[in-house]
């Protein structure tokens, strides 16, 4: 494997995939100009053991809260691009169908036909109360752990070469606390979290056999036709987390209510026949109108309006 990722080949096609969108950046345009020399300067790094990993540079985004980005250099990222493309359908294949989180043919709006279709079969076609338990990790990506994120990845990998680099990757940030943290801002970070997260996603089918159960990056639920089998549930999960892998439940982000009374998930809050936009994405979404009236916005809100009810608001983009 560590040849299939460092071959010169695969760098270049890493190149070609990480240029989308980024051609008239000024540091993506300075490392293209002598593409070749630094692609093969990379490849000779990476084969004699001299790969280091570059500092980050760090800025705030609003997306909708804030958050902070470490955004690495052309040369590294190129690396994650690399090493992304083989790790990916490798990982992909041993996790459960119903993690959607920066996974091909998945994301937000596959979550939510996955949401619903629950909600119809623990209903019995919402002829029965629905009840949800919904959760949230604290500090998801800031409170990665190196050393259980490293042993998860030994053994999958028995290359030692691609355990060598993506020790280098992983331990190339910290969030303040030392060996903890994934930057925000690495493409290897959303496939280095699921790959932390499937231990708890295997837990949940497998021990404790939930059928109900889906997450998207740090944000689950469990839907079920009892309270009690939801509140029984609850503290293995926490138990879990915590003991193997060292996260916590955000406290004020944990609830276990009835589908019939609104449950807020992916920014829409879904009843048994129909789901609407959260206030807080309608606001934004009104305030971005406002603020940059083009067409490429009004195609994407008209896009995520077709997923819920939202018909007044459908017309107030026409």
């Amino acid at each position: 494997m560590f040849e299939d990722i460092t071959s010169v080949e695969n760098l270049l096609e890493a190149w070609r995939g990480f240029l989308r969108g980024k051609r008239g950046k000024p540091d993506v345009q300075e490392f293209g100009l002598r593409l070749m020399d630094n692609i093969f300067a990379l490849h000779r790094d990476l084969v004699s053991g001299r790969y280091r990993h570059g500092p980050y540079r760090a800025f705030n985004i609003t997306d909708p809260k804030p958050r902070n980005i470490h955004k690495a250099t052309v040369r590294d990222r190129l690396l994650h691009h690399a090493a992304y493309r083989v790790l990916y359908p490798y990982f992909d294949r041993r996790f459960i169908a119903d993690s959607f989180s920066c996974r091909v043919g998945k994301g937000t709006h596959r979550a939510i036909n996955r949401f619903r279709s629950f909600a119809y079969k623990v209903s019995s076609n919402n002829t029965r109360t629905c009840w949800v338990l919904k959760c949230d990790v604290r500090k998801f990506f800031a409170s990665i752990n190196h050393t259980i994120l490293i042993e998860i990845l030994e053994r999958g990998i028995k290359d030692e070469n691609v355990m060598w680099f993506l020790k280098r990757i992983i331990e190339s940030f910290s969030s303040g606390a030392e060996g903890k943290g994934l930057p925000l801002g690495n493409l290897t970070s959303q496939l280095l979290v699921n790959v932390y997260m499937n231990e708890f996603d295997q837990f949940v089918k497998h021990k404790l056999k939930v059928k109900h159960y889906l997450r998207y990056a740090d944000d689950f639920t469990v839907l079920s036709q009892g309270r009690a089998r939801l509140a029984h549930i609850l503290p293995e999960l926490t138990t879990f987390l915590k003991e193997r892998l060292k996260l916590d439940l955000h406290p004020d982000k944990v609830s276990i209510c009835t589908l019939a009374s609104g449950v807020d998930f992916l920014g829409w809050v879904h009843f048994p026949d129909h789901r609407v936009l959260r206030t807080a994405t309608k606001r934004r979404m009104l305030r971005r109108m406002v603020e940059s009236p083009t067409e490429e916005t009004l195609q994407s809100y008209r896009g995520l309006l077709k997923h819920g009810n939202a018909r007044k608001l459908g017309l107030l983009l026409q």
